[in-house]
C-alpha cells in the first residue's frame, strides 16, 4: 500500500497503475493481481487506508455537535494526507471495518441525541459529501496561486464595474482563508441538523 501512495503522491490519481505499483515493488504486473484484481480494487484499499485513523478517539459522553466536528476535521486530514486522497475516497462504496466504525460513530452520536435513524444515516452521508467536495476544490487549487493572476485581475475588473457584492467580497473571494471556510460550511450544516433533532432534555 506504501507504494501505491507513494505513487499516488507522485502522479496523482490518474498516474496509478497495477503495472506501476509492481514496477515500483520490483514484482511482475501478474504477481500484484493476486491481490488485487483491478485498479479500483486497489483504489479501493487506498480509500479505506485513508481513513483508518478516523473516529478511532472519540471521547465518551461527547455531544453530537462536537463529534460531527471531530469527524468532519479527521476526514479532512485523512484526505489532505496525499495528493488526490479525496478524489481516491470519492465514488467509493466499500463495507470494511473501517467504514463501519465511522458510520457506527456518526449514527450513534445523533440517534442518541434523538435523531431518526434514517435522518441521522443520511447526515452521517452529508458530512462525508461536504468534506469531500471541499477537499476536492482545495486540492486542485494551484501550488502559490500559479497562473491565477490572469483570472484574478480579470474578476476584479468585472467586479469592480458590474459586480458590486462581488467587489464587496474581493478580498473573500481572491484570498481564500480555506480554513474559515471549511469551519464555516461544517457549522452551517450542524446548524440546519441541529434544527432537526428535539432540543436537550436539560432545556439548553
Amino acid at each position: 500500500m506504501a507504494s501505491a501512495f507513494r505513487l499516488l503522491d507522485e502522479a496523482g490519481l490518474e498516474g496509478v497503475s497495477l503495472r506501476k505499483v509492481a514496477c515500483q515493488l520490483g514484482i511482475r504486473a501478474p504477481s500484484l493481481y493476486w491481490h488485487f484484481k483491478s485498479k479500483q480494487a486497489l483504489v479501493d484499499a487506498m480509500a479505506d487506508a485513508l481513513i483508518h485513523d478516523v473516529a478511532r478517539d472519540v471521547p465518551a459522553g461527547q455531544s453530537w455537535r462536537e463529534t460531527l466536528l471531530q469527524l468532519a476535521h479527521e476526514f479532512r486530514r485523512a484526505f489532505k494526507a496525499h495528493r488526490d486522497g479525496a478524489r481516491v475516497y470519492a465514488g467509493t462504496y466499500l463495507a470494511t471495518e473501517n467504514v463501519m466504525r465511522v458510520a457506527e460513530v456518526t449514527i450513534s452520536s445523533l440517534a442518541q441525541a434523538g435523531a431518526t435513524i434514517d435522518f441521522a444515516a443520511t447526515t452521517a452521508m452529508d458530512l462525508i459529501y461536504y468534506v469531500l467536495g471541499f477537499v476536492i476544490e482545495e486540492q486542485s487549487l494551484p501550488e502559490n496561486g500559479a497562473g491565477m493572476e490572469e483570472v484574478e485581475a480579470t474578476f476584479l475588473a468585472m467586479a469592480e464595474a458590474r459586480f458590486p457584492y462581488c467587489w464587496q467580497a474581493r478580498h473573500f473571494l481572491t484570498e481564500p482563508d480555506l480554513e474559515r471556510r471549511f469551519v464555516q460550511g461544517v457549522g452551517l450544516l450542524l446548524d440546519g441538523v441541529a434544527l432537526r433533532l428535539p432540543p436537550p432534555a436539560d432545556g439548553r
